[in-house]
């Protein structure tokens, strides 16, 4: 694994090409709880068995709801982790992508679905019960090696942190000089995938998943539309792994980012900030 310091340098220079303002997060897994950031609140988490006996309080389960890209969302705006742990694990498929909880309670994927008649609206994101188990089943997340995942920006990692993954939070133009990059840096014709799944699952779990089968593979999220209120309009995310991340910052000035066509999307890319009011 690439040391952060030996590229941390370089980043600025690879963020000011790119047109990109804001600083990537990026995510790991520690045992050493952030000395301050933002976490859900503490809540018992349910499992299976729990269900199965009639145990969990659904009510007080989703009283403490907390959406992780939103806690994400508060960490972009205010310069501090968002961390997650087994206790403050935000939602139910929050925890369950986290590596928190396994296997998925039969609720959500109701929840995901067709819902259950009189008691829960699904979200229909799937259309079948069946289809949602052999999409968790197919997923399958990783269990969480540390106790807690913590996503912050990439100058606040200390010299003995490396993230596992990158994220960038951006708009069309600066997400085609992403998706490009990491085919240059990769020679990978598919290197950008776009898998079906909640916010945090392209986030963590899809990424992950990639480097399980040996796949060194960009995943774009944002697609959920139960998330889409904590990210900006037209912006959607882009994850990579470290050593995609090292190698885009260490090549991307012998690629196209340094020639005449990436000069046009640049022009774009200021227009959109002024459009935003982001300049």
């Amino acid at each position: 694994m690439v040391p952060l310091a030996d590229i941390q340098a370089e980043v600025p220079g690879f963020l000011e090409i790119l047109g990109l303002g804001e600083e990537p997060l990026g995510m790991f897994y520690t045992p050493v709880e952030p000395a301050a950031g933002f976490s859900p609140q503490s809540a018992v988490l349910p499992n299976v068995d729990m269900e199965a006996r009639g145990e969990v309080d659904w009510a007080a389960t989703f009283e403490n709801f907390s959406c992780v890209v939103g806690m994400i969302w508060r960490a972009r705006k205010l310069g501090k982790p968002a961390y997650f742990d087994q206790a403050r694990f935000g939602c139910l498929g929050g925890a369950f992508y986290l590596g928190f909880l396994k296997p998925q309670l039969e609720y959500i994927v109701r929840y995901v679905s067709t819902g259950i008649p009189n008691v829960l609206e699904g979200e229909c994101y799937l259309d079948s019960p069946a289809a949602v188990r052999r999409f968790f089943e197919t997923l399958d997340p990783r269990p969480a090696p540390a106790q807690f995942c913590v996503f912050k920006a990439l100058s606040q990692f200390a010299p003995e942190e490396t993230p596992e993954l990158v994220t960038f939070f951006a708009r069309g133009e600066v997400i085609a000089g992403l998706n490009q990059l990491a085919t240059y840096v990769t020679n990978d014709f598919e290197a950008v995938m776009s898998p079906f799944g909640a916010g945090c699952g392209n986030l963590v779990a899809w990424p992950l998943k990639y480097l399980e089968r040996g796949q060194l593979k960009a995943v774009l999220g944002g697609w959920d539309p139960s998330d889409r209120r904590f990210l900006k309009p037209d912006e959607i995310t882009f994850t990579v792994p470290w050593e995609m991340f090292a190698r885009m910052v260490r090549r991307y000035r012998e690629s196209f980012l340094t020639k005449s066509a990436w000069g046009t999307v640049r022009k774009k890319i200021e227009l959109s900030r002024k459009t935003w009011k982001e300049t």
